[in-house]
């Protein structure tokens, strides 16, 4: 690495003596009696000495001259006598208006230089110029008013422009500037040496140039409008005003003949006027040629003097101060393509890439059927000084004062005393915003006429280097979207109305279900969580509603009728997403805990199979008893059940991929840009639009829900047909099982699955069970239904409270077991005292289902359509039970598997929650897989201890 290392040199590093070697990157030596030039890239010889050879000024030759012609030529061949003295530099020097002349006409070197006074007589009226080597005419106001090359007094010399004495001149100026963001005022030298003559020069003379500068400099003076003054605006509009009678430009009454147009005027509401009173004349599309998808501005532009340059295309990025690809920087003219762009600039770049301001008059081309037109493009300036009526700032129009004139950067107002020196302060355009506004109701991509907004930043220069600034520039679209705000509000009073009702309908049911009839304060708690479900459904509703419809109507759209809101007009819907997902999750722990706190209990219809000798503790003797029924299918379903309790009736590993896969690698994310295009894909090379939240909700929740619907038709026509039906199984299994299942999820209310045996027993040898299933196969004998000659083998069952209070009464003794130990039966302990729960509970239920009970006896009866329909009991169970008929596998409910819709809807707004806030699609998928699985370990953990404690079998045979 030491081999390829070179030192670090610069011109300024080489001194007086030495110049910059371009060819070497390093200092070289200059010659003798020489000396660098001025530029640092070559030698020059030294005063008093001509030279003799020179390659290019990298070898030169010295020699120094006779004493009696002390002075070098101009060119540095030659020495000459300097009859009026010597320049620093050695050549020779004359007096103001006169020039050097070294040569004779026919080129001849003279021996001694001449200075030759200019004519400035009547006939000639000549001067030397800035150079002295020519004579030239003098400046035409110095002959207009003195007849003269000098201004003589009594008249005005300002800015190198004589102005008589006697004529009407303009207020005198004020060339300050005033920083306000800084608070600093200071006069400027730019403003000091052209303010006046410019403004004397436009009244007086109507002189083109002088009018544009000057208002140049009241652009520069932020555009103040104090009604009184005499700043640069203060002059420009005393002209304005007095030049009344020389007529208006192009039927614009507020640009006036040889004026620039700086203003729209000083009315209040006029600028609500001007942006909406007429529609622009022409209509944008989607879809079509460049002239109907294209935004084509021209600006025409204007140095600080006043000179035009030349009307410019903003393809190209003339007022994006952030560099980047060509197609990128035109991709912000797109129509519809919301564009942002924004980045940090040195200071020190911004002084040598704008060290003259260029004003911009921003128009909009457009076809009006005989030829080209343009549109004015009015402008507002937040930055506006000294108004006493005008605000341009919030949202109301008619407080806004809106000019026609921009600049990027003036880095020349600042400039104190000297104009050679840096500015003491720079004025830069940090935000820019072209705002295009759609037409209410409009069919044809009807826009009104588009306005710019330009905010700028004062800087104090004091490290260049160091010191840097952050600017933007942006495209925005806007519609009004208070008639969708309206429709939003009425959506969502009438839907929360009837959630309202849904819930009032649901409380009453619980109420039923509960078996109480006392509203209390429990009641209205549980009304609450019931509406936070229903009004979760409801935002949710809304929003995919609001999502779908943008993404649809926005993106298919070809003639404009609608545009995306605004990112802070998004906030709304920002809120109804949060609201929707802290309801929703309200009601999902609601729910969990529902779950975690359900009665069940297993009952075995297995009877005892002959008997066995048993001895008998304590008493030494052998006894015949009822040989006992195997524990084991008891514990096999209860494992079943175990594992059944967060099954779904969609696969969540495969809804969180493919929706990732659609958004992430098929491309659907590139949707939910906002900007017109539909396609799936994007070059890297084009411009990516910002995201739109309600568009990246609209496309993931409709993915999410489209793929959720395909796996429940999936799995519920064809996998669950054909391969494996888990609720359908565990009801099989518990019929050959032997063993019926008895579920409460309310105090009075809860199921039943059926699971009596048809063949008298299952605790049997695998030849005999295969013989069982043979018979049934072959319907050789009874049907499994409760009911002789039916199959429903599953009801909603709604119980009397006498027989909730005898099931009670008997699970009290397991509930006593953890109760204070002299609370216990001192004869028995806790093992005996569970096995004694267990029979006498399994005894019980079983005597229930066989009507032994007469005074709890029950009824099997159909469900009313409408009772069905809203989810709760019309006829109060007193006297008798009721089973319900259910052919539906209802009792789900108290599974994850009846309630996927809740599941599936919190999945899709924890998703989308977790998106809007990281704009991250992996993210949100990662996070809300991880979310599943804890929830599901949660369910499944609390979900088992229930099982045990409930139905009496031991947490260690649930595996």
């Amino acid at each position: 690495a030491r081999g390829f290392s070179v030192p670090l040199q610069r011109p300024a590093d080489c001194g007086a003596d030495r110049y910059f070697d371009s060819s070497r990157l390093a200092c070289a030596p200059c010659g003798a009696h020489q000396r660098q030039s001025t530029g640092g890239g070559s030698c020059v010889c030294e005063p008093g000495y001509r030279m003799v050879s020179s390659s290019s000024g990298f070898s030169v030759t010295c020699e120094k001259c006779p004493e009696n012609m002390s002075g070098v030529t101009q060119d540095g061949w030659n020495c000459i006598t300097c009859p009026k003295g010597l320049t620093l530099e050695g050549n020779c020097k004359c007096p103001n208006n006169e020039i050097l002349v070294e040569r004779s006409i026919d080129g001849i070197l003279l021996n001694e230089a001449l200075c030759i006074r200019c004519n400035g007589s009547e006939q000639s009226l000549s001067v030397s110029d800035a150079s002295g080597s020519r004579c030239v005419r003098c400046e035409k106001t110095l002959i207009q008013v003195s007849k003269s090359c000098d201004c003589n007094s009594p008249n005005i010399l300002t800015g190198g422009l004589c102005f008589s004495a006697h004529e009407g001149l303009p207020p005198k100026g004020v060339a300050t500037v005033r920083f306000a963001q800084l608070g600093i005022t200071l006069t400027s030298a730019w403003f000091l040496k052209n303010l006046q003559s410019s403004a004397s020069a436009c009244w007086l003379y109507s002189n083109l140039t002088a009018c544009q500068a000057l208002g140049n400099m009241c652009v520069m003076n932020m555009n103040s409008l104090s009604s009184s003054g005499t700043d640069a605006c203060g002059l420009f509009q005393y002209i304005f005003v007095g030049t009344a009678r020389a007529g208006i430009v192009h039927s614009i009454p507020y640009w006036r003949h040889n004026l620039p147009w700086l203003y729209y005027g000083d009315q209040p509401g006029l600028a609500s006027q001007v942006l909406e009173k007429n529609h622009f004349p022409t209509t944008f599309s989607f879809k079509g040629t460049d002239k109907d998808i294209k935004l084509q501005f021209i600006a025409a532009s204007f140095d600080a003097a006043g000179n035009f340059l030349k009307w410019q295309s903003l393809e190209g990025g003339i007022l994006q101060l952030c560099p980047d690809t060509q197609t990128k920087l035109n991709a912000a003219y797109a129509f519809g393509t919301t564009y942002q762009q924004s980045c940090k600039i040195s200071v020190s770049k911004i002084l040598l890439d704008f060290a003259d301001p260029v004003f911009y008059d921003l128009f909009l081309e457009y076809n009006g059927g005989n030829g080209q037109h343009l549109w004015a493009v009015p402008v507002l300036n937040l930055n506006l000084q000294y108004n006493e009526k005008f605000v341009n700032q919030g949202s109301n129009m008619n407080n806004w004062f809106l000019t026609r004139r921009f600049f990027l950067v003036d880095a020349l107002s600042g400039k104190e005393n000297d104009l050679g020196k840096p500015p003491r302060v720079i004025r830069i355009a940090d935000k820019i915003t072209i705002s295009i506004r759609l037409v209410s109701h409009t069919q044809r991509g009807t826009t009104y006429p588009p306005l710019i907004t330009v905010s700028y930043t004062d800087v104090l220069v004091q490290n260049p280097e160091t010191q840097s600034v952050m600017v933007s520039f942006s495209v925005s679209y806007e519609m009004n979207q208070s008639e969708a705000q309206i429709q939003t509000d009425i959506a969502l009073g009438v839907l929360g109305g009837l959630a309202v009702l849904w819930s009032l309908l649901k409380t009453a049911g619980w109420k039923r279900r509960t078996g109480s009839s006392i509203i209390d304060l429990q009641t209205v708690f549980k009304f609450l969580l019931f509406y936070a479900g229903d009004l979760a459904n409801v935002f949710f509703i809304i929003t995919v509603g609001t999502g779908i419809y943008w993404l649809v109507f926005f993106k298919a759209q070809q003639f404009v009728s609608v545009l995306l809101p605004l990112p802070s007009q998004e906030e709304d819907f920002v809120t109804y997403v949060a609201c929707a997902f802290s309801l929703k999750a309200l009601q999902f722990l609601h729910l969990l805990v529902s779950q975690l706190t359900v009665d069940i209990f297993f009952i075995d219809w297995e009877r005892p199979k002959g008997k066995v000798l048993k001895a008998v503790e304590g008493e030494g003797v052998i006894k015949n008893a009822a040989a006992p029924v195997s524990i084991w299918r008891t514990y096999f379903i209860a494992n079943e059940w175990n594992e059944i309790q967060t099954v779904r009736k969609i696969n969540p590993l495969f809804q969180v991929l493919a929706v990732l896969f659609f958004l992430e690698v098929v491309g659907f994310s590139n949707l939910a840009l906002m900007d017109a295009s539909s396609s799936l894909t994007r070059s890297s090379e084009s411009y990516v639009a910002p995201w739109s939240r309600i568009l990246r909700f609209g496309v993931s929740a409709a993915l999410w829900v489209a793929i959720a619907i395909l796996q429940v038709i999936f799995f519920s026509v064809f996998y669950e047909r054909f391969v494996e039906d888990k609720i359908s199984q565990f009801v099989d299994l518990c019929c050959v099982s032997n063993i019926s299942v008895f579920l409460l999820s309310h105090n009075c209310f809860g199921f039943y699955i059926h699971g009596r045996s048809v063949h008298g027993h299952a605790d049997t040898n695998m030849e005999e069970m295969n013989m069982n299933l043979k018979r049934e196969a072959e319907n050789l004998c009874s049907q499994r239904g409760l009911l002789p000659n039916t199959d429903g083998q599953t009801f909603q069952i709604s119980i009397s409270r006498k027989m909730r209070l005898h099931y009670d009464w008997i699970h009290e003794t397991l509930t006593r077991k953890r109760g204070p130990a002299r609370l216990l039966d001192s004869s028995a302990n806790t093992f005996e005292q569970s096995t004694r729960a267990y029979n006498t509970m399994n005894k019980f239920l079983s005597c229930f289902i066989d009507h032994v009970h007469k005074e709890m006896d029950y009824i099997v009866k159909d469900k009313l359509l409408l009772e069905r329909i809203l989810g709760m009991e019309f006829m109060e169970p007193i006297e008798k039970s009721i089973f319900y008929n259910d052919e539906g596998h209802s009792f789900s409910d108290v599974l994850y598997y009846g309630n996927e819709t809740t599941l599936l809807i919190f999945d899709i707004l924890f998703f989308s929650v977790v998106d809007l806030a990281s704009q991250s699609f992996i993210l949100a998928a990662i996070l809300t897989y991880l979310q599943q699985e804890i929830f599901r370990f949660i369910r499944n953990r609390l979900g088992q201890k229930n099982l045990a404690s409930k139905t009496l079998v031991d947490e260690r045979f649930l595996i």
